[in-house]
C-alpha cells in the first residue's frame, strides 16, 4: 500500500514550524559575533566560541533521532520533540541578550543552539514519514521556502526595527542594544508560534500503520541479530584508526601552533575512536546496552546512498562556510577598496553584504518551488547538479566584480544552489533509509554539514595566508571549486525512488 498523496496546505502546515526555526537560527547567526564582541570578548576567541554551535549540533541531532524513531504517544512521533525544542528554545532567546557577561552569552549559544537541534532533527524526519516518495522534493522544497523566507525577515529585524521603528541601535559599553533585545524576543514568539502550528495542524501515521507502506518494506534495517553479527574487529579497527588520527592530529597542532579550532576537529576524531572501541568491547562481553550499541553499528552501516551524499554534502557545505566567513572581508577589500573596520567604506561595505544575504535567501525561497519543476524535467540528481554549478558561477563571479549592486547578481546564483542544498540531497537520502531509523539518520546526516564547517574554519585562514596572500576573495574561488567538485560528485549518487518509479513503469 503506498502513502496517500497530501495536499499542498497539509505539505504548508507540517513545513510551517521551520519559519520559526530559521528565525532563531538567522538570529543566532547574525547576532552572536555582535554580542560577544560587545561583552568584550576578543577577536580571537570568536571563532572557538562560535564553534560549540555546531559541536552541539553534531552530538545533539543523532541521539534525538534515535529517540524520536522509538516515541509515540498522543502528540506522535516527532511533534513531542518540536514542542519540547520550540519552548526550550524561546526561553534562550529570550535570555540570551539579556547576558551580563561571556560566559553567560557562550553557554545560552550552547543550550539555544541545542534547543534548535531538538526542534529542527525530526523535522528533516517528518517529511519521509509523512510524504510519498513523489511528493517528497515538493515537501524539502517547502522547507525551503520557510528557511529562505525566515532567513530574510530575522537577519533584517535589527535595521527594521531601527530604521522603521526608531529603536536605538547603540547602548553603553557591555550593554547589548534594544535593536538586538527586541529582535530576540520577537523571534521567540515567532519561533514558538510557528512551531505549535505544525504541531497542532499536522498529523503522524501511528507506527503499525507507517511500517504497512509499501516504500518502507524494501529498506535494509538491522535486527537485534543483525547487530550481533557485527565485524568487531572492523569496529576495533575503525575505532583505532580515528582514535589515532585525532591524537596524532593534536600533536602536530600543538607543535606548529596551529589554530585552536583545529583541536575540536582532533577531538571529535579521537571521541569517534574511543565510541567505536567501547561499544565493540560491551559487545565483545555480551552487554546488550541496546540503544548505544545501535547507535555506535548504524554508523557503520550507513546505506551506500547516505555514504554518497556525504561527499557532496561535504564539498557544498564548505563552499557555503567559505562564502559565510569571508564575504565581508573579500567585498570590503576587493570591490569597496578598505581593510580599515573603521572606515565608513568598510562599514558601508558590510552593510551592503547584509542585504546581499538577504536577497540570497529571498531568492532560495522563490526558487524552493522550481526545484521540483527542475528535477521532474531532469533527474533530482540533474537538478542539484545544475544548482551546484549555479551557486560555483555566483562565488566566481565576484572575483571579476567592481560594482557593488553586480553583487546582486551574484547572489541568485548562490541563492539557487543553496535552495537546492536545503531540499534535493534530503529528498535523496530518505528513499534510502529503514523508517524505523529515519530520524537516527538524518542527524546522523548532520555530520556531513558540520565537519566541513569545522574544516572550513580551521584551515581557510591557513590557506589564504600561505597561498593569497591574506587577500580574502580568493575564498570565493575556493568555494566555487568546492561548488563544483559537489556538483559533479552528485552524479555518483544511487536515487532509490527514482530507480523504483523507473523499474515500476517497466
Amino acid at each position: 500500500m503506498d502513502k496517500p498523496t497530501l495536499s499542498f496546505w497539509q505539505i504548508w502546515n507540517m513545513s510551517f514550524g521551520f519559519l520559526g526555526i530559521q528565525f532563531g537560527f538567522a538570529l543566532q547567526n547574525a547576532n552572536t559575533s555582535r554580542i560577544f564582541q560587545t561583552l568584550n570578548a576578543e577577536i580571537d576567541d570568536i571563532a572557538i566560541l562560535w564553534i560549540a554551535a555546531p559541536v552541539t549540533g553534531l552530538l545533539v541531532q543523532p541521539i534525538i533521532g534515535y529517540w524520536s524513531d522509538r516515541t509515540w504517544n498522543k502528540l506522535g512521533r516527532r511533534r513531542p520533540f518540536f514542542l519540547a525544542g520550540a519552548l526550550l528554545a524561546s526561553t534562550s532567546l529570550l535570555i540570551m541578550p539579556n547576558s551580563f557577561a561571556l560566559w553567560m552569552a557562550a553557554g545560552m549559544l550552547w543550550i539555544m543552539d541545542a534547543s534548535i537541534n531538538v526542534t529542527m532533527e525530526p523535522f528533516r524526519a517528518f517529511v519521509g514519514d509523512n510524504l510519498p516518495a513523489a511528493q517528497r522534493t515538493k515537501g524539502f522544497a517547502m522547507q525551503s521556502f520557510f528557511i529562505g523566507t525566515g532567513a530574510v525577515i530575522a537577519s533584517m529585524l535589527p535595521w527594521m526595527l531601527t530604521n522603521w521603528f526608531g529603536l536605538e541601535n547603540t547602548a553603553p559599553e557591555g550593554v547589548i542594544s534594544d535593536t538586538v533585545k527586541w529582535s530576540y524576543y520577537l523571534g521567540a514568539g515567532v519561533f514558538l508560534l510557528a512551531v505549535l502550528w505544525t504541531v497542532f495542524k499536522s498529523f503522524e501515521y501511528p507506527p503499525d500503520k507507517l511500517n504497512s507502506f509499501s516504500d518502507n518494506q524494501s529498506k535494509n534495517n538491522l535486527t537485534p541479530d543483525d547487530i550481533q553479527k557485527i565485524n568487531l574487529k572492523k569496529q576495533k579497527t575503525t575505532g583505532v584508526v580515528f582514535l589515532l588520527i585525532g591524537l596524532i592530529g593534536s600533536i602536530l597542532f600543538y607543535t606548529f601552533q596551529l589554530k585552536k579550532d583545529l583541536y575540536v576537529l582532533a577531538g571529535l576524531l579521537s571521541l569517534i575512536g574511543i565510541l567505536l572501541l567501547t561499544a565493540a568491547a560491551l559487545q565483545k562481553k555480551g552487554k546488550n546496552t541496546d540503544g548505544f550499541i545501535s547507535i555506535m553499528n548504524d554508523l557503520q552501516h550507513m546505506p551506500q546512498t547516505m555514504k554518497q551524499l556525504a561527499w557532496v554534502q561535504f564539498f557544498s557545505w564548505f563552499a557555503l562556510f567559505s562564502m559565510w566567513i569571508y564575504t565581508t572581508a573579500a567585498v570590503t577589500d576587493h570591490i569597496f577598496g578598505t581593510t580599515d573596520t573603521s572606515s565608513q567604506a568598510y562599514n558601508d561595505g558590510a552593510d551592503w553584504v547584509g542585504i546581499c544575504f538577504a536577497v540570497y535567501n529571498g531568492i532560495a525561497a522563490i526558487v524552493a518551488f522550481l526545484i521540483p519543476v527542475l528535477a521532474k524535467l531532469t533527474s533530482r540528481k540533474n537538478a542539484h547538479m545544475i544548482c551546484l554549478f549555479a551557486g560555483a558561477l555566483g562565488l566566481f563571479s565576484i572575483f571579476y566584480i567592481q560594482d557593488p549592486n553586480a553583487l546582486l547578481f551574484s547572489m541568485v546564483g548562490i541563492g539557487i544552489a543553496w535552495a537546492s542544498i536545503l531540499s534535493v540531497p534530503y529528498a535523496i537520502l530518505t528513499g534510502s533509509l529503514p523508517a524505523a531509523k529515519m530520524g537516527y539518520y538524518m542527524g546522523v546526516f548532520n555530520f556531513f554539514i558540520v565537519i566541513p564547517q569545522i574544516v572550513a574554519a580551521s584551515i581557510l585562514g591557513f590557506l589564504l595566508k600561505q597561498f593569497f596572500d591574506n587577500n580574502a576573495i580568493y575564498a570565493m574561488i575556493i568555494g566555487g571549486l568546492s561548488f563544483l567538485i559537489a556538483g559533479l560528485l552528485t552524479l555518483n549518487v544511487r536515487d532509490e525512488d527514482e530507480l523504483s518509479a523507473s523499474q515500476t513503469a517497466q
